[in-house]
């Protein structure tokens, strides 16, 4: 046993919407002493990268309400219940960008944001891109900004690019591919 182990003593839900599940939890500490830890529940995601039939990395740009901006990012979505990442991948890449993979292959697993969540990421690279129809969720815009690895790799170290998904899948699409 981890000396640096946490251990629940209880759990309560404090809000549970159509999206986010927030727990408060009492905890025992590894000296001994108690605390609170305050996280979302979160049933898991699927990021994308979409290789072009040109090359290019199929980038989006989508309004993100919590930073108040719009962001640049690679497609990606939360899994429904019971879906599996693999699945989850393939449909977002179509909602999103409409294209379908001739071929899919897992990259990594990510722990996107360990400080107050519990979501786990499947990254998947998408290759032999088919068009097929784009059907975003009633309230998503996106918009497709097809980019170079060389720019998209531009765009995360200056700073154009902040979102740690597509950061993280932008540098594994230039290891991967170059």
């Amino acid at each position: 046993m981890s000396e640096l182990k946490e251990s629940m003593i209880s759990t309560k839900q404090v809000y549970n919407g159509s999206f986010l599940d927030v727990r408060k939890d009492i905890v025992n500490l590894p000296d001994g002493n108690t605390s609170t830890r305050e996280w979302i529940n979160h049933p898991g995601a699927a990021c994308i990268i979409p290789i072009m039939p040109d090359g290019k990395l199929a980038l989006i740009k989508q309004y993100r309400y919590p930073v108040k901006s719009i962001m640049i990012e690679l497609p990606a979505g939360k899994l429904d219940p019971g879906e599996d990442p693999e699945e989850c991948a393939v449909r977002e890449l179509e909602e999103e960008i409409g294209y379908s993979a001739g071929k899919l292959t897992f990259v990594s697993k990510i722990h996107p944001a360990i400080g107050f969540a519990n979501e786990e990421m499947w990254i998947f690279l998408a290759e032999n891109l088919i068009k097929s129809q784009k059907n975003t969720d009633h309230d998503e815009f996106v918009e497709l900004i097809p980019t170079s690895i060389k720019d998209s790799v531009k765009m995360v170290w200056n700073g154009t690019i902040t979102d740690v998904k597509t950061i993280i899948g932008i540098l594994w699409a230039e290891r991967l591919l170059s």
